[in-house]
């Protein structure tokens, strides 16, 4: 639910769809004493108060009086016990540690923007606005929930005029699609963001933001990870070098960025088939975004006699390089791939991309697989402060975002521990039910454990005890836990 402020209040929040327009007389003018609440069509707003309404739908959910309706969350959302709430004020905390290391300062922008205002920007989550209503009768203003925090960043440093700022942003967020729950994929969902904006000398801010990536996954010990890189200039001359018109960079874009959820084979079908593409040029593109490497590949792309010869590709392949020489310096290029299958799928994007994944690993105590995709990824967008500015007036920018919720998820199904809630339980009792559950591991303490400061920890299956510093029982646990 969303909370309404003043002027919000005074209307009726409608679902998201076609614009409402207040009823105008003959004569042109509105009669504002009759056009507010409006009327909404179908069984959301059949003209009935609302709470006749809620009724209703109780009653035909769950029979007579409505006692069966059961109670939830509306999809793509959930609650969050305390114990939720500590582990994501901890995760949030070490996030905003680094952002902060880093100089940043805090901003806080509105979820909601004007829909007028904002540019038409074409990305998965944002044609349709989350959630909208009118404002007033008189101004017919639209107000949806933003996607992601960059737009509005944008909208505020066109606004103030401002054209220097390293800055973070914790918020929540809202899309509109389908989301999938067991992947970490929410309607409603933390985000936090690191961007800077102004000019600056090329690939710096750029290598600092992958820094900052590779600094909170090592730090939240997340397990290995890969941060993908590539630039939107090299895909567009990719696709030029391939013969796709330029109409098609953006469709053609979104496509290949499926390639690491699905075989080639597949993205080439959807290429031809659906977005119009020659089987040859398919093929073309499918030599050069399956290449993955580091500087070796980036140097071998320089020397390509089509690829280099395309201006876009050579100044992306430059400063790629540029790039990857810094991240030498930061020591950080083990954990970085150039791959030329990324490639995101917001459209604002003109420079370098990025997207961090971890690797996925086997664990036999783990009941089913852990799958969330991506955990962070940005890029460089340096048009869309000057869609906002009246005169055009452009600021270079470059940021990450971390899927705060998407690690959450994660954590949530790493090492679980609980106790057998008995009064004076037997030791056998207890080891009995760690036995009948599953529960690969037992820690025992007792008067002598914590006399000498340790934890006796019990493998179940094989019945064995080892005693351990209580200072590395975490780590203990963690290496018998792994693969």
């Amino acid at each position: 639910m969303l909370r309404l402020g003043p002027l919000a209040a005074a209307g009726r929040l409608l679902p998201a769809g076609p614009r409402l327009e207040p009823p105008r007389p003959a004569g042109g003018r509105v009669s504002f004493l009759r056009c507010w609440p409006p009327r909404l069509p179908g069984p959301v707003g059949d003209g009935r108060p609302l709470s006749q309404q809620v009724r209703a739908a109780a009653n035909s959910a769950g029979g007579s009086g409505g006692r069966g309706l059961a109670l939830k969350t509306p999809k793509g959302t959930r609650d969050h016990p305390p114990a939720h709430v500590a582990l994501r004020d901890h995760l949030l905390a070490a996030v905003v540690a680094c952002f902060k290391r880093h100089g940043a300062a805090a901003i806080d922008t509105p979820v909601l923007e004007l829909r007028l205002q904002t540019p038409p920007l074409r990305a998965p989550v944002l044609p349709i606005p989350s959630f909208q209503w009118l404002s007033s009768c008189s101004e017919r203003a639209v107000v949806f929930a933003m996607a992601t925090m960059q737009v509005p960043f944008a909208r505020y440093l066109a606004m103030n005029k401002i054209t220097n700022m390293k800055r973070y942003h914790v918020a929540k967020v809202y899309r509109r699609d389908n989301p999938a729950t067991t992947r970490g994929r929410y309607r409603e969902f933390y985000q936090c963001d690191f961007d800077i904006a102004g000019q600056c000398d090329p690939m710096i801010p750029d290598a600092e933001c992958l820094k900052i990536v590779h600094e909170i996954l090592s730090d939240l010990q997340l397990g290995d990870f890969l941060i993908k890189v590539n630039d939107r200039r090299i895909l567009n001359g990719v696709f030029a070098i391939c013969g796709v018109p330029e109409s098609k960079f953006i469709t053609t874009c979104s496509t290949v960025d499926k390639l690491d959820k699905v075989p080639w084979e597949e993205v080439k079908s959807e290429m031809v088939g659906e977005k119009g593409l020659s089987p040859e040029a398919a093929d073309y593109i499918g030599e050069y975004v399956q290449l993955h490497g580091g500087l070796d590949l980036i140097e071998r792309l320089l020397q390509d006699p089509k690829l280099s010869q395309n201006k876009l590709a050579k100044e992306g392949l430059g400063d790629m390089k540029l790039l990857f020489e810094y991240l030498t310096l930061f020591g950080i290029t083990g954990q970085i791939s150039f791959d030329l299958s990324l490639a995101r799928g917001l459209d604002y994007y003109t420079g370098v991309i990025f997207e961090a994944v971890l690797l996925q690993q086997e664990n036999d105590h783990v009941e089913e697989p852990v799958s969330v995709g991506s955990v962070a990824g940005g890029g460089r967008y340096d048009g869309l402060v000057g869609m906002f500015d009246p005169k055009g007036r452009k600021v270079p920018c470059v940021g990450v975002s971390i899927g705060i919720e998407r690690i959450f998820s994660i954590l949530e199904q790493r090492v679980k521990a609980e106790m057998l809630y008995k009064k004076d339980p037997k030791l056998l009792k207890q080891l009995q039910y760690c036995e009948d559950t599953g529960i690969p591991l037992a820690a025992i303490v007792g008067e002598q454990e914590l006399t000498d400061g340790v934890v006796k920890l019990r493998d179940v299956a094989r019945r064995e005890e080892v005693d351990i510093p209580r200072e590395k029982l975490v780590d203990e646990i963690r290496r018998r836990l792994e693969p």
